[in-house]
């Protein structure tokens, strides 16, 4: 263990684990075991509550299996967590404190306290915490990043069927997230004002919800989420400086239209540019990049605190909910 704690903070061929093999977790796994294949790390092992499906997933992957994530303290460099959102802070920190680098997943912890406990203990220890918003390494949204600039209007929506999977936390913390780390990594410019309205259908949280954000810039963001539709839509349309841009994340698309001032007529000057995608699965390009921060001792693409931001602002529009359903009295 000490040896860990006391490593270099590059690690040319860094050993890794996944805690939590769910429906999402699984995933990790796979991604991890195959960057492995390919020379980049050593997937050591999966970790999981249930022994049956820690089992399943590492004869899967090719690696050992666990059921207690403290067994895992000397033997990796990285973990991925992807367990329940209330475990994220102990779990973290329990490896932060070993210096081991973390890839922790949306949100990144339940409160401010946890995870401000988890910045100051990735700070101390030196080790690296990565937070998986994973909208930001949609091929859509790579292509898009560059040509953003000055966003003045956004109409967001993103609805899925309910989903097959426990549910420990509200639409907001679970999916509206993703929305609200793009906004603000896209406008750079601080909240000046939420507005939301949300109520349970199926659940006996959050299912459906829609939050107005305004920023100190002006700009504007409205967006609509919903676990409960009969159709999946994960669409995103703002409006900039002379362009209207389309983000679709569901099936990698995005463009943009403008229009050239100079042109004789506006219908003559209007052009739509739809970008080139690299087609590459969004949860590989984030799991190397993680691996990348290890190797090269660099910073996380996405930090700890990009997902304190989102979860602050997250948990703003739930207050907002609140006030609003007492209104309601539901």
């Amino acid at each position: 263990m000490k040896e860990i704690a006391n490593r270099k903070s590059q690690i040319a061929n860094p050993k890794s684990a996944v805690i939590g093999v769910g429906s999402l977790g699984q995933h990790h796994a796979r991604n991890f075991a195959e960057l492995s294949k390919e020379g980049k790390g050593e997937f050591v092992g999966v970790c999981d509550v249930s022994e049956e499906n820690a089992r399943t997933i590492a004869e899967k992957n090719g690696c050992d299996f666990y059921t207690d994530w403290r067994e895992l303290f000397d033997k990796v460099d990285a973990v991925s967590i992807v367990t329940p959102t209330e475990t994220h802070c102990e779990i973290a920190c329990a490896f932060l404190e070993k210096g081991v680098n973390v890839l922790v997943e949306k949100p990144i912890a339940l409160s401010l306290e946890e995870a401000d406990k988890m910045l100051e203990t990735a700070e101390k220890s030196g080790a690296k915490l990565m937070v998986g918003h994973l909208e930001r390494f949609n091929p859509a949204m790579v292509a898009l990043r560059p040509h953003v600039n000055n966003p003045l209007y956004f109409e967001i929506h993103r609805v899925s069927p309910f989903p097959n999977r426990s549910l420990d936390v509200d639409v907001v913390l679970d999916v509206m997230i993703h929305d609200l780390d793009a906004i603000q990594w896209l406008v750079n410019s601080r909240v000046s004002e939420i507005r939301a309205v949300g109520i349970p259908v199926i659940s006996d949280k959050v299912d459906a919800a829609n939050a107005r954000i305004e920023f100190e810039n002006g700009a504007v963001a409205n967006i609509t989420a919903s676990r409960i539709g009969t159709e999946k839509i994960r669409k995103t349309r703002f409006y900039q400086t002379n362009s209207y841009v389309v983000l679709d994340y569901g099936t990698k698309f995005a463009s943009l239209t403008s229009l050239n001032p100079e042109a004789a007529h506006p219908l003559l000057g209007i052009s739509i540019n739809r970008l080139e995608i690299e087609d590459i699965e969004p949860l590989r390009a984030e799991i190397s990049a993680f691996l990348d921060c290890a190797i090269e001792d660099k910073t996380p693409p996405i930090t700890a605190e990009d997902g304190r931001r989102a979860l602050s602002l997250a948990l703003g529009v739930l207050e907002k909910i609140e006030l609003h359903r007492s209104r309601l009295n539901v």
